[in-house]
């Protein structure tokens, strides 16, 4: 009972966060329309973001000297590689291409997770998988713009390898004795994510009268100042925190698999709040997402594992309930 309680609070954590990273780009794009650049606009969420969680870095000082390697990690990777990755692509690949590409994470962390860690993938789960990212396909419309161009498709996976980051550091430090708290771990990403992006934004040249005007939200003026509000709040701050506390109570795979519904929530915001309206196989292939996100959560055990299973490095790690390690969960 407990565990299935776990499972449907988890679910509904992940949730909240595709929910929440899927709107900042409705927030973000009359931002990029009303003059900011795009890097600008990343650079103003993340470091917007690590001042609000200044005082919870500091709560957890603690951290820099026991997880150094964990924070540094989730900065570079879950902060700032995502980010900057994903952008830099957008300038020689078309969005649906990057985005389809950026979300093969799901995929990659299968892999990670079954040859890498070396512990056991459901059929079920790897069904999810496929029928996830071929729904993100039909939604992103991958066919109307697609274009071979190396650098821009390296770019986009390394991205997605990024994404992978995200996914696997959120799901460290759950079998110490003194779990990495993952508020400590999402406040320092956010900074170092902040300090690096810094260096690639470049933010001193950034028109900031845009954030003292208005932007065009379908139709409708809207202070510039509350949609970065919202970006730095709801899609960065909420987004990572219910994500990262969903991949502690579900799994990587599970997680990576309810994040593909990101796409579909920008989709489907896009079209009620921007009036980019969706065509008959967008909607299908949001349906594929929701029934691939469905059948991955299924497929997590449901009962405590017999024996030991093998990590990466050959040795013998005990299994807890939904099939993660133990030694304790907290309820990134």
């Amino acid at each position: 009972m407990h565990a299935s309680q776990g499972r449907s609070a988890g679910l509904g954590l992940a949730l909240a966060s595709a929910f929440a990273f899927g709107g900042s780009g409705v927030a973000a794009k009359p931002l990029i329309e009303a003059g900011l650049d795009p890097l600008h606009v990343v650079w103003l969420r993340v470091a917007g973001a690590s001042l609000v969680m200044l005082p919870v870095a500091w709560h957890h000082r603690g951290l820099l000297r026991r997880r150094p390697g964990l924070l540094v990690g989730f900065g570079l990777l879950a902060v700032a590689g995502v980010q900057a990755f994903y952008f830099a692509s957008l300038s020689r690949i078309p969005v649906g291409v990057a985005l389809l590409l950026e979300y093969l994470a799901p995929a990659l962390v299968l892999g990670w997770v079954r040859f890498v860690q070396r512990r056991p993938v459901t059929r079920a789960a790897a069904l999810g998988v496929v029928l996830a990212v071929g729904g993100l396909a039909c939604v992103v419309q991958v066919w109307s713009g697609l274009s071979f161009d190396l650098l821009g498709l390296l770019l986009a996976l390394a991205a997605a390898c990024c994404q992978v980051g995200y996914f696997v550091l959120s799901d460290q430090g759950t079998d110490e004795a003194e779990p990495a708290d993952p508020l400590g771990v999402i406040a320092y990403g956010l900074l170092i994510g902040a300090l690096v992006l810094t260096v690639i934004a470049r933010p001193w040249g950034m028109d900031t009268s845009v954030l003292a005007g208005s932007a065009d939200l379908g139709g409708s003026a809207v202070p510039a100042w509350l949609l970065l509000g919202w970006i730095v709040l709801i899609a960065t701050v909420l987004a990572y925190v219910t994500g990262v506390v969903s991949v502690r109570r579900l799994s990587p795979q599970v997680a990576g698999v309810v994040a593909c519904l990101e796409a579909v929530v920008a989709t489907v915001l896009a079209w009620v709040l921007l009036g980019e309206h969706l065509d008959t196989p967008q909607l299908i292939g949001g349906a594929l997402v929701l029934v691939g996100a469905f059948i991955a959560q299924s497929a997590a055990p449901k009962a405590p594992s017999e024996g030991p299973v093998a990590g990466s490095d050959g040795e013998a790690i005990p299994v807890g309930h939904e099939g993660q390690l133990s030694g304790g969960r907290t309820t990134p």
